[in-house]
């Protein structure tokens, strides 16, 4: 044992012993990755999650973490990446090159100029690279039938819609895919489902998606932490995404991880209490003449409602609401600035009810995306009667 203090300190001999167990895993921090022999240093067992090589590649807290979020999606392989924005950009890198089309779903959040479902980076910046962009409307299968070409090598969905919550056919969508460009990849992002709802890997008809990646921010981890996943069966298409992982660098810190690992034992809960609050707060929104109509995927009138009916079993915590066309941006902004109880935001999930506007595109009516928290129905209820009142 060396003499210096300073490096008794450092290479203390003491080790804690093994078998220590809790309710929640352990948090290991770490870049440098210590190997007990030259042998091991040269193995990748970090592929199969058998053994270390870097902090970057993985440590035992992010090893559970993706292995748990696999069990949640019915997945075989999960990536973690630092958002789920990220993780679209990292499907995008590994499935297309020059001369590829990339198609994506146009929503009404589009149309404001906004990207709520994270594909700016084929937008902006695979165009520039050679790479051709489409959009369809998921809610019609003839509009994807229209775009899919043989030269189609990546197809995305959502379900639903970001901003109107209209739930697409995902079994006739796929079907199309694997038509018309029997190469392509299909991914959905499945932050709405996060697992729950339906199973993205087994649609029914013998259909599924290739892979699919989750904002984990929203449900996951009940708005604690900005993380993304890409979740895959496929074993050579998960080298694909995983060695593009590790060229582009992409990392996740062991804080967030810890966050999201907290949040998974009572994710069923909080799905389940706030699809339950939702579907109430839909039902009393309804009854408003103030508001022309309520989108929520349960709701027979909402659009997709049938495809939503015969593939889920649960719906997450939003209702949006339409205004109507005669009205302008300042009864939108009036309705939202009377709300106190749902706080204005653009996350969802958590235990905090928030709201979002979204004018209409002519600057004509628009629609507010609910998010529902834990709070007690009853209160957000009346936080929405004032709102009611405050248009009138």
């Amino acid at each position: 044992m060396p003499d210096a203090p300073t490096t008794r300190l450092i290479h203390h001999p003491y080790r804690p012993p093994d078998g220590f167990e809790g309710a929640m895993p352990g948090v290991f921090k770490a870049a440098t990755v210590y190997f007990p022999n030259v042998a091991a240093s040269r193995t990748d067992g970090w592929i199969d999650k058998t053994s270390y090589t870097y902090g970057l590649q993985g440590t035992p807290t992010s090893f559970v973490l993706e292995e748990r979020l696999a069990t949640l999606e019915g997945a075989r392989r999960v990536l973690l990446a630092p958002s789920g924005r990220s993780a679209v950009t990292l499907v995008e890198v590994v499935a297309l090159q020059a001369g590829d089309t990339v198609v994506l779903p146009r929503s009404a959040v589009d149309a404001q100029g906004h990207d709520a479902a994270g594909h700016a980076f084929a937008r902006e910046d695979l165009v520039r690279w050679g790479v051709g962009v489409r959009g369809y409307d998921p809610m019609s299968v003839a509009s994807l039938a229209e775009v899919v070409t043989p030269a189609t090598r990546l197809v995305w969905l959502v379900a639903p819609d970001p901003v109107t919550l209209a739930f697409p056919d995902l079994r006739w969508l796929v079907r199309t895919v694997r038509e018309r460009a029997p190469g392509a990849l299909v991914a959905l992002d499945n932050t709405w489902g996060a697992g729950l709802a339906f199973c993205a890997f087994d649609l029914g008809e013998g259909l599924a998606v290739d892979l699919t990646i989750q904002d984990l921010g929203p449900q996951v981890s009940g708005g604690q932490a900005g993380m993304g996943s890409v979740a895959c069966r496929d074993e050579a298409l998960y080298r694909r995404l995983l060695w593009g992982h590790t060229r582009l660098g992409l990392g996740v810190g062991m804080n967030e991880v810890e966050s999201v690992l907290r949040a998974l034992p009572s994710l069923a809960l909080r799905h389940a209490a706030q699809d339950a609050a939702a579907r109430q707060i839909a039902q009393w929104c309804r009854a408003q003449p103030a508001i022309a109509s309520v989108r929520h995927p349960a709701r027979p009138e909402s659009p997709g409602h049938a495809h939503w009916a015969t593939l889920c079993g649960s719906a997450a915590g939003l209702v949006t609401l339409q205004f109507d066309a005669g009205g302008g941006p300042d009864r939108l902004d009036a309705f939202a600035a009377a709300l106190k109880t749902f706080r204005l935001g653009g996350g969802w999930g958590g235990p905090v009810g928030q709201g979002l506007t979204f004018p209409g595109a002519d600057g004509r009516g628009g629609w507010v995306r609910l998010a529902v928290g834990l709070e007690a129905v009853e209160d957000l209820v009346n936080d929405l009667a004032w709102a009611v009142a405050a248009l009138n």
